[in-house]
């Protein structure tokens, strides 16, 4: 058999899941699987392992008879019970693999339901089948279709002046406080879509909450169609249409897509975007903290000068993570992802510095086989990216620095920073301390100073 046609411990996770996160950002919502009770148990504890936080999800909960003859009741059911139980402020329904695969009307379905129903609360529906795309692939659909259910009105619903739609992709709760607190700094108002830097990083309950609280309010929602701009993070996000693209076709609000800032040179970008945005110079907390990052980038210089590097994981976390490696003088020689964009290639083009593919494995639609393989191959020294790769890292013999989802290994994988000069300062401190820890583990006499 061609080895090419067989995927062995896949380098992405199912699109429900991105749609599960996505949802968790939105205040009040809740997360309806169309599919069997398998569907949504898998992502609870995918989740819930990572984030140390309680998810529910629920499920329209398939039988075999549904299977056969369709599972428009079992939506209506499991609605009816959300509705009753959680009295949520909307209901996002994506649709695993078995529903998409018997072609279950979902749509109509829903709307049938609206009409039954006497105070129908909203519901958005995403199609995620597992075998069409990533995790990432289901999160930015989700963001898509919430926008385009929520904000088609926005022009009703008025918007400060200076209101900015800021859409982060896949990032950790530490991200979007970060982000949130930079265009306060800035003086921007902003909608962050997803918010769950609370919902899945909040503090201690006294009492149990059925939905957590926090996430972006469905009324900011509905104004992101009356914004003054949008900003959305990603490179490789070209190949498919986005929330940024429909509120700038539907609603003439200017989009400005760029790369995660992670790094000096992507966060310079997003900071420079601010400043025109906001007619502000960049507040002095933040041009301090770049200069404390470059001290740092001088200081730790000769402990990653010349090494290979493996990243793995979404596609625009790899594309900013190499951004960064390269810029610190490591060479990112594989860069992996699971995610099949097309446009992964053309993205590591832009961001580092005289790219030849020659020197450089580019991996789309990988697995960890495959990326065990090139890591071997390229003789890579360091290993960056979610706990999936830690079997490759400990049969290489080789450090792993942890970032990204899922972290299933290590404590604290929802507060890591990767964005901005304080994320890339953390970042640095990280892998420099790895690479130390290793050699010092590896050396014949342990040196206590280096």
């Amino acid at each position: 058999m061609d080895a090419t046609a067989v995927t062995q411990n896949a380098c992405k996770l199912c699109s429900p899941l991105g749609a599960s996160l996505a949802i968790k950002g939105i205040e009040g919502a809740v997360v309806l699987l169309h599919g069997s009770q398998g569907c949504s148990t898998y992502i609870r504890r995918y989740m819930i392992s990572h984030f140390k936080e309680p998810i529910d999800i629920a499920s329209s909960n398939f039988s075999e008879e549904s299977a056969v003859f369709g599972g428009g009741n079992n939506i209506k059911t499991a609605l009816d019970n959300i509705t009753r139980q959680y009295k949520p402020q909307m209901i996002g329904v994506a649709t695993t693999c078995l529903a998409e695969t018997i072609g279950d009307d979902v749509p109509g379905i829903l709307r049938d339901y609206a009409m039954e129903s006497k105070n129908p609360v909203p519901t958005v529906h995403i199609s995620t089948p597992s075998y069409r795309g990533s995790h990432a692939d289901g999160f930015h659909e989700t963001i898509l279709q919430v926008v385009m259910a929520l904000a088609g009105s926005g022009r009703s619903h008025q918007a400060s002046e200076n209101e900015v739609n800021l859409m982060p992709g896949m990032l950790s709760p530490a991200d979007l406080r970060y982000l949130k607190q930079v265009m306060i700094d800035f003086g921007i108002p902003a909608t962050l879509l997803p918010d769950y830097s609370q919902t899945l990083d909040g503090v201690q309950w006294d009492t149990y909450q059925k939905i957590s609280p926090g996430g972006t309010p469905v009324q900011s929602i509905r104004r992101m169609g009356s914004a003054a701009a949008s900003i959305e993070f990603g490179r490789t996000l070209v190949s498919r249409q986005t929330a940024g693209d429909y509120l700038q076709k539907q609603m003439a609000i200017t989009n400005h897509p760029i790369g995660l800032p992670i790094g000096i040179n992507e966060t310079d970008r997003f900071m420079d975007l601010l400043e025109r945005i906001s007619r502000k110079p960049m507040p002095h907390e933040y041009t301090e903290a770049r200069g404390r990052l470059i001290d740092a980038y001088v200081d730790g210089h000769k402990y990653v000068s010349g090494i290979r590097a493996a990243v793995y994981g979404e596609e625009d976390l790899v594309v900013g993570l190499a951004s960064f490696m390269a810029e610190i003088g490591v060479h990112p020689v594989v860069c992996a992802s699971g995610g099949n964009s097309g446009a992964l290639e053309t993205a590591l083009n832009q961001v580092i510095p005289g790219f030849n593919q020659k020197d450089y494995r580019v991996l789309s639609g990988a697995d960890f086989m495959e990326i065990g393989d090139a890591a071997q191959s390229m003789d890579v020294d360091l290993m960056v990216g979610n706990s999936k790769g830690y079997s490759i890292a400990r049969q290489l013999q080789i450090p792993l620095v942890r970032v990204g989802f899922p972290i299933h290994d290590r404590f604290g994988g929802a507060r890591i920073l990767h964005v901005g000069y304080h994320g890339a300062q953390q970042l640095f401190d990280r892998l420099v301390n790895s690479l130390l820890e290793y050699r010092q583990q590896k050396s014949d006499v342990g040196y206590t100073y280096m």
